[in-house]
């Protein structure tokens, strides 16, 4: 797990095409999607991709997937709804992402990701959406 995850590049400021609206399941996913394809450079496309994809695609996706229930709070439904998946392998997505949690470099990134969409979470709270 070091190697993929050692390449990766620090996150940068994303910007959003649009408001984030904390009752939009749909909005709060891609807010999550759009941090994760920046993180791991990883095109949007392929996240939202019907296959599996290689490696790091799945294992961006599934950390993407990880974020939406644990800092936004979303169901299984809901997440597997917003990346096309079903409610179970949103389930499973999670429960891989926090097992990885024990590799020193994977907790850091997730960690720096869950601080990025707890802040975008936050900042939509307090005045309903957030401007690019």
């Amino acid at each position: 797990m070091a190697g993929p995850v050692a390449a990766l590049k620090p996150l940068e400021p994303v910007q959003f095409g649009g408001l984030l609206h904390p009752q939009s399941p749909q909005s709060m996913c891609c807010a999550v999607e759009t941090a994760v394809a920046a993180t791991f450079a990883v095109p949007l496309a392929h996240l939202r991709g019907k296959t599996r994809g290689v490696f790091l695609v799945a294992f961006a996706r599934q950390s993407a997937m990880y974020l939406a229930h644990v800092v936004f709070g979303l169901s299984y439904t809901q997440v597997g709804q917003c990346f096309g998946r079903d409610r179970t392998t949103a389930a499973h997505a999670t429960r891989l992402m926090e097992e990885r949690r024990d590799d020193p470099g994977v907790d850091a990134l997730l960690g720096a990701l869950e601080t990025a969409c707890q802040s975008l979470r936050d900042r939509a709270a307090c005045d309903g959406r957030i401007r690019p």
